[in-house]
């Protein structure tokens, strides 16, 4: 069983991929973790962000069992990745790891912007989880606030404004919702409430 989780950035995606991953007994692939794992490794090298041939390197030689999403989730991390993941060769060398993760035995959870559109079009369950655009930033002021970092909202509304904008008008596989997805919008949902929902609605495709 292939469960793809797509939506925009601070939607509860990642949540809701890492809760159904374990409700489920199957493993789980943040893809856009991938993307920042590529950026990463070319900041640590101190390589240039804009050299897509540096960046496809990195992209075939990442190890997707060593992705450390506490090292990965930094601001400057999310903002190089940006950058590398409008690269052709680098999307295509991630689609195949990423497809490989998709295809072993007894299936897996994968979340990110074009699971159900690209990666996973033929996956068993297709969730779309969105929220407001300020309910998001709010979440995100508070996720930094809470682990001690200083955070505007405002600045952080912005920010989402203009990934999400980004990330549906990008020529190469654009957030947009599959056709067949079933979209779960959070806005007004605690993360119980939402993944109850999403376990219903796997089980009803299932059944």
């Amino acid at each position: 069983m292939i469960i793809a989780i797509d939506g925009p950035a601070a939607s509860g995606k990642g949540t809701m991929a890492r809760l159904l991953s374990e409700h489920f007994n199957l493993p789980h692939l943040d893809t856009g973790l991938t993307f920042r794992a590529v950026a990463h490794a070319l900041l640590v090298a101190e390589q240039p962000l804009d050299d897509e041939n540096l960046a496809e390197a990195a992209a075939q030689s990442l190890d997707l069992g060593a992705l450390d999403r506490s090292v990965l989730s930094a601001h400057e991390i999310g903002e190089a990745a940006s950058r590398v993941a409008v690269m052709p060769r680098v999307r295509q060398a991630l689609l195949e790891a990423q497809r490989s993760f998709a295809s072993q035995p007894g299936g897996a959870v994968l979340d990110g912007r074009d699971i159900g559109t690209v990666v996973c079009p033929d996956a068993d369950v297709k969730l779309f989880v969105t929220a407001s655009p300020e309910v998001r930033a709010q979440r995100r002021t508070d996720e930094i606030l809470g682990k001690g970092g200083r955070a505007d909202f405002e600045t952080i509304l912005a920010d989402v404004r203009k990934r999400d904008e980004r990330d549906s008008n990008r020529a190469v596989a654009p957030l947009v919702p599959a056709e067949d997805a079933h979209l779960l919008d959070t806005s007004k949902l605690d993360i119980e409430s939402a993944f109850q929902q999403a376990v219903s609605i796997v089980e009803e495709i299932r059944g």
